[in-house]
């Protein structure tokens, strides 16, 4: 296996019996459970963008250094710091991560190639928005899969207005609200992930993909992946467990029901001896009321918006969150000082104006100077 390396990833390329090359790029940032930070998305957008145009290259697999982690997120540090430094204001760096991290997710659901994400153990925020992308979703029985930006004053950004809205009834709300910790038979219920392997299935993975007879023909490429997975999820020695959401989903579409309002009160008044919605309701109620209207307002968008619209509104919103809506507060809470007491801006939803959720739902620039603006062209 030849290899490239820059600090945060490596980038190699696997030969095969059938002459065609496979490119590996593993995140490899293991202490901080892979969290993009901006050279890792400038690295994946330039190696990727030469393995689209490479007829060597049959198909594309992005993993994790470590055996924790695919990607636990951002590097949300550095957008906090920025965003206090310009407090009120749209930050150039805020504006730079996002947008480039969203051409990057968007480059993945538009690649032509088969691109196979090994989302075992923690995959979380942006690297949901890299899994999401790929045309082949591996997760595993230690996957453990979660939008958490409702507790940051953020909301699931990187495609969730996308992806989030063609769940099963209102799951993609329950996630988006709950931070509900999903499994890797959750995940395979919602679409999230569309194959499943076992933790150690990687480097047979890795044996088997050397030994497929890859083609210039990409549809046939997508066939043979399949085929290859769909052949090892059936000797799998821990078989897909059940899904708790599947099993609980009338009861979560019935609490998530109706107006925010709505909602708050059935998770105030819920009497649940279940931990996996017990923890879910406790983090909805402790989350940003500023968030969870936006969450609100981005689980009735429905499926209208095409990927480039729904990337080009997620960048206004998520840089109008940094500059004046509860990010700042949410890192530093959370992540900065510790001491996990948030000063949400408002102590409740209904305390939150309507005239606060437009300005952050409002582009801050014209079409013509939106740094997204070119998406899909």
């Amino acid at each position: 296996m030849n290899s490239e390396q820059t600090n945060s990833v490596i980038f190699q390329t696997l030969g095969t019996l059938s002459g065609k090359q496979v490119g590996v790029a593993t995140l490899n940032m293991e202490k901080a459970l892979n969290a993009l930070n901006m050279e890792m998305i400038q690295a994946l957008t330039k190696q990727l963008t030469i393995w689209a145009q490479d007829d060597a290259i049959a198909m594309v697999v992005l993993d994790g250094a470590g055996e924790k982690a695919f990607c636990a997120g951002g590097d949300v540090r550095a957008l906090f710091h920025a965003s206090k430094a310009h407090s009120g204001e749209i930050s150039d760096i805020a504006t730079a991560f996002f947008a480039q991290e969203y051409q990057l997710d968007y480059l993945l659901h538009t690649f032509d190639k088969p691109v196979l994400v090994w989302g075992d153990g923690i995959v979380m925020g942006g690297g949901l928005g890299l899994m999401a992308g790929a045309s082949h979703r591996v997760v595993t029985e230690r996957s453990r899969i979660a939008m958490p930006e409702v507790t940051i004053g953020l909301y699931p950004d990187v495609g969730g207005s996308y992806f989030l809205n063609r769940m099963p009834g209102h799951l993609g709300r329950f996630l988006g609200m709950t931070a509900y910790n999903m499994s890797g038979a959750d995940a395979h219920f919602v679409g999230l992930g569309n194959h499943y392997l076992n933790s150690h299935d990687k480097e047979p993975l890795f044996d088997a993909l050397a030994s497929v007879d890859w083609e210039g023909d990409i549809g046939a490429n997508h066939s043979k992946l399949n085929a290859l997975l769909e052949a090892m999820t059936g000797r799998c020695a821990v078989p897909l467990a059940e899904s708790t959401l599947a099993v609980n989903q009338s009861q979560i579409d019935e609490l998530m029901s109706g107006d925010l309002s709505q909602v708050l009160a059935r998770a105030s008044g819920e009497k649940t001896i279940e931990p996996w919605l017990d923890r879910a309701l406790k983090t909805l109620l402790a989350g940003s009321p500023l968030s969870l209207c936006l969450i609100d307002q981005q689980s009735r968008l429905g499926t209208d918006m095409s990927l480039e619209q729904v990337f080009q509104f997620e960048l206004a919103l998520s840089c109008n969150c940094c500059a004046s809506g509860d990010f700042v507060e949410g890192v530093r809470a959370l992540l900065i000082d510790k001491d996990r007491q948030p000063k949400w801006q408002y102590a409740t939803v209904e305390e939150v104006p309507a005239l606060a959720i437009e300005k952050l739902m409002a582009s801050p620039w014209s079409s013509d100077e939106h740094p997204l603006n070119q998406l899909g062209c």
